[in-house]
């Protein structure tokens, strides 16, 4: 049954050696496995793939994310390597300086990879 499987993410890349250097270089992530049919990476035991790609860029919602503990401490240092992230001023309790989403029960920000796929950070309230 699904429910007993782990799960993971797939995201396009229309260049693939661009996304491998924005993986490595913004994010700080290697890996674990480089086929010509895509890139997998590992994060807290689970993993996905940038695959080669024509879609990349296509989805307008969060394609994939990371759960953190300390969510200012985590944009401040994504942003310290060249990440930017998205600012949604429209948003109701979304902090233009921070870039963080803060409605109360959750914390979110989001960037982009380099291939345009919305990619997320949520600090769940306990």
């Amino acid at each position: 049954m699904l429910k007993d499987l782990r799960a993971h993410a797939t995201l396009p890349a229309t260049d693939l050696a661009r996304a491998k250097a924005f993986y490595r270089d913004q994010l700080g992530l290697e890996p674990e496995e480089e086929t010509p049919g895509g890139l997998t990476y590992r994060c807290g035991g689970a993993m996905f793939v940038v695959y080669p790609g024509r879609n990349a860029g296509s989805g307008l919602h969060t394609q994939m994310g990371w759960t953190v503990e300390d969510i200012e401490a985590e944009v401040a240092g994504l942003k310290a390597r060249g990440v930017e992230f998205e600012s949604y001023p429209q948003m109701p309790d979304f902090d233009t300086v921070t870039n963080i989403f803060s409605p109360g029960y959750m914390r979110a920000a989001w960037f982009r990879d380099s291939e345009g796929n919305m990619l997320g950070l949520v600090q769940f309230h306990p």
